[in-house]
């Protein structure tokens, strides 16, 4: 089998769905981030922001293709976005244990540090929360979308099991069985 033969047509390319996602994709970030920033002060919050980056992403990725989505945002900075965002929630958490309340206790700002218990928690919603969230949805598309086998739908993944018979994997069926 050449290198023609094969072909990857998990992608196909569309004017229509691209320009739609040029234009639209600024709009739900700007949206997105402004649920994240006014998480704690107004209906919806952070966690909804997040998804809404996140699935502006998946918009990206469903426009221009999932490999080169990928390798625009790499795993490594999915990756670091998560870990941060679960580092800020446990910093913030554990600072306040160290004032002298208990994990998330706000109160203590304002009684240790004189400021408003409310920036505990604009730095949990904004840097913790949704970080964690928007990372994590962006990770699961792009790891089901790595386990997608466009030329056989074994609804395995992609994957053969480990305990099928070698020959089986390797076999192929002709229209004459």
């Amino acid at each position: 089998m050449s290198n023609a033969d094969t072909v990857d047509d998990t992608y196909t390319e569309s004017q229509v769905i691209m320009t739609a996602v040029k234009i639209l994709a600024p709009f739900t970030l700007t949206y997105g981030m402004f649920m994240v920033l006014h998480g704690s002060d107004t209906p919806g919050g952070s966690f909804q922001g997040g998804t809404i980056v996140g699935v502006t992403v998946l918009m990206l990725a469903f426009a221009f293709g999932i490999e080169p989505t990928r390798q625009w945002l790499r795993n490594s900075v999915l990756v670091g976005l998560a870990t941060g965002g679960v580092a800020i929630f446990a910093g913030i958490g554990l600072s306040m244990m160290a004032l002298g309340g208990n994990f998330l206790e706000f109160d203590r700002i304002y009684e240790v540090l004189g400021h408003k218990q409310k920036w505990g928690l604009e730095a949990i919603e904004i840097g913790g929360v949704s970080l964690i969230v928007s990372s994590v949805i962006i990770t699961l598309f792009f790891a089901m979308a790595a386990g997608f086998n466009a030329q056989g739908h074994s609804g395995t993944g992609g994957h053969e099991p480990a305990d099928a018979p070698a020959d089986s994997r390797s076999a192929e069926v002709s229209d004459d069985d």
